[in-house]
């Protein structure tokens, strides 16, 4: 089958991540699958000549509003996977909303990462009850094994030994909803109590105007380094080498950078929020904090407690282990499309 598959594919951002790994999955299962932009099409019309152009037989999106919007209408059968934003955020948004039931109403399955976003889903648009299903996000690491840490660490322009240093990644896109610099002030102060911690934020700058207001604000904080965006191998040799991954995001569907930290085995510290609170559970696969005080309560607790250290890294990647299976989601993604078969032949 001919599958056209539509995401916002911004570079190194976890949405294209999960396009270009399920893209895969749907290679696997013997389909040809065309993985484009969505931001490249300005309305139904263009998808229809593309859909025309070649030869699709059915169709797949990454979020419901910014891709799943794009597909009803076109004669072809489609499913779409849940992203984030679009259970978290655009819901709040009439118009939007209603966009959103309309794909589900025409959708052949939907696919949520947590059984919080199926129940949210659900709640929002009860006539699409029996189509959601739950698969959660699989992960599979490959860090860059000549990846020199020490050359990362001068490019960040921290110029103390690797040995003393407790550096904390926050890995994200430039955007408001990551909420890159809610820790920023907190940190700082930290840092120049403790100068061996630094806290480096790492990611594509997706926001020109919020990226302009993040990078004047790192470069008049003491402690806090902004390196932009890095191939897949080298950040997970980062976070390899790091001493925790941190992340402080307002809204999250399923945060990949928190599960490829547990993989690695890296503690992970996490702003409380449903998305993160799924697959983070305090003080068992990670930590949870409610403000940028306790954030550093708890960072100087996991720094000083080599033991809750060790079992938190321990059951992290036990967690992702049983729960993020790269090969389940293979499995899955392989017998939804088969949906999209039967229905393109009626």
């Amino acid at each position: 089958m001919r599958l056209l598959f539509l995401a916002v594919l911004r570079r190194h951002t976890g949405n294209a991540i999960t396009a270009q790994r399920v893209r895969d999955h749907l290679e696997a299962a013997g389909h040809v699958c065309i993985l484009k932009n969505a931001l490249d099409f300005e309305s139904p019309s263009e998808i229809s000549n593309f859909i025309k152009a070649e030869s699709l037989e059915a169709a797949m999106a990454l979020h419901l509003y910014r891709g799943g919007r794009l597909l009803p209408g076109h004669g072809i059968p489609f499913g779409i996977i849940f992203g984030g934003t679009d259970l978290n955020e655009d819901v709040k948004q009439g118009e939007k909303n209603k966009v959103m039931g309309k794909v589900l109403e025409e959708a052949r399955f939907a696919v949520a990462f947590t059984e919080s976003m199926k129940e949210t889903a659900q709640r929002q648009w009860p006539h699409a009850k029996d189509k959601i299903y739950v698969q959660s996000q699989g992960i599979a690491t490959v860090p860059n094994t000549t990846f020199n840490w020490n050359t990362f660490l001068q490019r960040s322009e921290i110029n103390q030994s690797a040995d003393s240093l407790h550096v904390f990644l926050l890995i994200c896109g430039l955007r408001q909803v990551k909420d890159p610099l809610y820790l920023v002030d907190a940190f700082s102060e930290w840092h120049q109590e403790e100068p061996s911690v630094y806290m480096v934020i790492v990611g594509p700058e997706v926001d020109p105007v919020f990226t302009r207001e993040v990078k004047a604000k790192v470069k008049r904080t003491p402690g806090v380094r902004l390196i932009g965006e890095m191939a897949r191998e080298d950040l997970h040799a980062v976070v390899k080498n790091c001493f925790a991954v941190v992340n402080s995001s307002v809204s999250e569907g399923m945060s990949a950078a928190i599960l490829e930290a547990m993989d690695l085995e890296v503690p992970v510290l996490a702003r409380n929020i449903p998305g993160n609170a799924a697959v983070v559970k305090h003080e068992v696969t990670g930590l949870l904090f409610s403000d940028p005080q306790e954030f550093v309560r708890l960072a100087k607790r996991l720094g000083g407690d080599p033991a809750l250290e060790k079992q938190i890294v321990a059951n992290g990647r036990e967690y992702v282990r049983m729960y993020h299976s790269w090969q389940v989601e293979r499995n899955t993604y392989g017998q939804l499309v088969r949906m999209l078969e039967g229905s393109s032949e009626d």
